[in-house]
């Protein structure tokens, strides 16, 4: 027969388990939900990198594949140096020769329309600054650009000072979506969606492209130099998506500017 202390001692035993259950269970649902919360933390953080990294901040998707990067404050302030003097025959024409690892490209010049821009790139080149870099992005979705022109190959790197935008207006007036076509051939300055905010990356036309009139058209490519632009393009990304690196490695071994 059960004592009176022995049931005593027993419900206390059971009250005893009950309770350590209990603690149990509410420390597995806090675990849980902790875990739950972690996880969508980085889900949320991964997704504000990937918005930052692919320019969905920018204020217009077309022109952010144009743009040198989808947000300039996401890497250090370059060092400052200074825009170059000007040292061009602002009458000449000049050509930018890139002997690049796909084949050569060649684009005319004109230093009476942009003499800011052509004076800059011709210093730059002078100074092998474009020399084994890379060619870092290629579009193909509404626009068709291969960018060029950062010493990083990130899209984010540029020569540490800015050049005014020049020759605007020269594709002719904006559609009512504000928006001018860039000829297949031309080469134009990227920017970060501002005004004189153009360095040294510029892209390279394939294809039509219709774009803000914010980019200075500066080059026209020769007829050789565009079919080694369009097979660079055939090959389309290195992952398969409409922006990215090119699929086969794009590499400037050497830019040279001439007078012509």
């Amino acid at each position: 027969m059960v004592t009176s202390d022995q049931r005593r001692r027993q419900l206390a035993r059971e009250k005893y388990e009950r309770q350590q259950k209990r603690r149990a269970e509410a420390r597995r649902k806090a675990r849980q939900r902790m875990a739950i919360i972690g996880a969508a933390v980085a889900v949320v953080v991964a997704t504000l990198v990937g918005l930052v990294v692919g320019g969905v901040f920018d204020k217009d998707k077309k022109d952010q594949a144009a743009d040198p990067a989808a947000n300039p404050s996401a890497s250090p302030t370059p060092k400052k140096s200074p825009s170059p003097e000007m040292a061009i025959d602002q009458k000449a024409k000049y050509t930018f020769a890139l002997k690049t690892s796909a084949g050569d490209i060649s684009f005319a010049m004109d230093a009476a329309k942009t003499p800011q821009t052509v004076n800059s790139f011709k210093s730059l080149a002078d100074k092998g600054f474009f020399d084994n870099t890379k060619c870092h992005r290629l579009t193909s979705g509404g626009i068709f650009v291969l960018q060029c022109g950062d010493p990083e190959g990130t899209g984010m790197g540029g020569p540490g000072y800015t050049i005014p935008d020049e020759n605007l207006d020269s594709l002719g007036k904006a559609n009512d979506q504000g928006q001018v076509i860039y000829p297949a051939g031309t080469v134009a300055m990227a920017n970060t969606g501002q005004p004189g905010s153009g360095g040294s990356q510029f892209f390279l036309v394939y294809k039509d492209s219709p774009l803000a009139p914010s980019y200075t058209p500066f080059g026209k490519i020769d007829a050789a130099g565009l079919k080694v632009l369009e097979d660079i393009a055939k090959a389309g990304t290195a992952d398969g998506g409409q922006d990215g690196a090119p699929k086969n490695e794009v590499k400037i071994e050497k830019g040279t500017v001439t007078q012509s």
